[in-house]
This record gives structure tokens, C-alpha cells and sequence, in this order.
């Protein structure tokens, strides 16, 4: 069975090069743009996965984190959240909030999919 990611970042460039890879390592990938439409194509999506940028436009990673966890339908779903903010404060909130992981940016893409498939058990 294939694992599918949902990317929630609202920079292109990231998200391109994020959704490529993933790919490329076989996993059925979707993407939005913003908060508000990531907690939508949660819903519709289903993904095992979600990549959660912070700092997004409508609804923060930290909003779209805290719904997806408190819905009982959806708090299964995995949440690795990726930001420029690694100051302990940050972590400790996205954490707090239910995140199941943590990486800054700028990141090795190396680590990112190993953290994944750990993540996903694959």
C-alpha cells in the first residue's frame, strides 16, 4: 500500500522540490498552500503524513496542527512540522500542540526522508 504525504507550505520553491522528492521515494503526494486549505485536503486526502510549514498565510502550522489533533478523526495522522524557527520555543509549542516531529529549515533532504520513513514505518 502506498503512504500518502500531504505538503502544507506556502513557498513554491519548497514545495516543489519537497513534492519531488517524495515522490521520488514512491509515496503518493498531494499539496496546499496555505493552512486553511491543508486542513481541507486532510479531510478529502486522508494522508498518513503531513509535511507542516509554520509560518503560512489564513491558518498557521501551529492552528492547522492543533485542529488536526483535536479531531478525533484525524489525530491518527502524523504531523512532521518543518520551519525557519528552531528556537526551543517553537519546538516546544509545535510539540505541545501534537506535532510527532520537528526539523528546521534549511534541512538535508537525506534526513527528511529518513526521518519520514521512520516516521511511516516503511
Amino acid at each position: 500500500m502506498t503512504r500518502k504525504i500531504l505538503i502544507v507550505d506556502d513557498e513554491p520553491n519548497i514545495v516543489i522540490s519537497l513534492e519531488f522528492l517524495m515522490k521520488r521515494e514512491g509515496f503518493d503526494v498531494q499539496v496546499a498552500n496555505d493552512g486553511e486549505e491543508g486542513v481541507h485536503k486532510v479531510r478529502a486526502f486522508r494522508p498518513d503524513l503531513v509535511l507542516l510549514d509554520v509560518m503560512m498565510p489564513k491558518k498557521n502550522g501551529f492552528e492547522v496542527c492543533q485542529e488536526l489533533k483535536s479531531d478525533p478523526d484525524l489525530q491518527s495522522i502524523k504531523v512532521l512540522m518543518l520551519t525557519a524557527k528552531g528556537r526551543d520555543t517553537e519546538v516546544s509549542k509545535g510539540l505541545a500542540l501534537g506535532a510527532d516531529a520537528y526539523m528546521t529549515k534549511p534541512f538535508s533532504t537525506k534526513e527528511l526522508v529518513e526521518r519520514v520513513r521512520v516516521m511511516l514505518e516503511v
